[in-house]
């Protein structure tokens, strides 16, 4: 668990499954532009005790970090978001990419800049990852502006990068270096 001035960021527990239905459901059409075309079955908690399962597999395995954001004075309220770092590679690499979403009823308090400044700090001092690299849809001004904020480069521009949204979508290339990092 990473804690901020106002959130939690939490790896979901099976528990929390209901809790993920209903910050997904809540969000649907706010997230379709920017996500994979989702099937009903998605919408279920079955999916998401499924779900909860992998993903805290991945993280004893060392794969990803998905978390879950709450209220820190309410930790039991719903589900204001999500963030994670995914596709972690280790030997010569020390990478993974950053993704994240956030409840529309959640914008423009700065809480996912809030949210990915300690997620960052945990991935360069705790994870001791060397580069981390999100990118946005050339549209989604917002992910830009908060990138930026949090220092992210622009390196690249790529073509038909994702299936969203049901057709492929060019993507702006980002990262950020750990300006920290050492062999130990």
């Amino acid at each position: 668990m990473l804690e901020t001035a106002r959130l939690r960021l939490v790896l979901p527990e099976q528990s929390d499954a209901c809790r993920l239905v209903r910050y997904y459901e809540e969000n649907k059409e706010h997230l379709a532009p920017w996500e994979p075309l989702r099937t009903d079955e998605y919408y279920t908690e079955g999916f998401w005790l499924a779900e909860i399962a992998k993903l805290r597999d991945d993280f004893l395995n060392d794969r990803s970090l998905r978390l879950v954001l709450v209220d820190k004075s309410d930790p039991d309220a719903p589900i204001l978001g999500q963030c994670g770092l995914s596709n972690i590679v280790r030997g010569s690499f020390q990478a993974c990419h950053l993704g994240y979403g956030l409840h529309h009823r959640a914008e423009r308090k700065g809480l996912m800049s809030e949210a990915l400044s300690a997620l960052i700090a945990h991935a360069f001092n705790s994870m001791r990852l060397h580069r981390i690299m999100a990118n946005y849809m050339p549209n989604n001004e917002r992910s830009a502006r908060v990138l930026q904020r949090l220092g992210f480069v622009i390196e690249g521009y790529a073509h038909d990068y994702l299936f969203l949204a049901g057709k492929w979508q060019d993507h702006v290339l980002t990262s950020l270096i750990n300006p920290s990092w050492r062999v130990d």
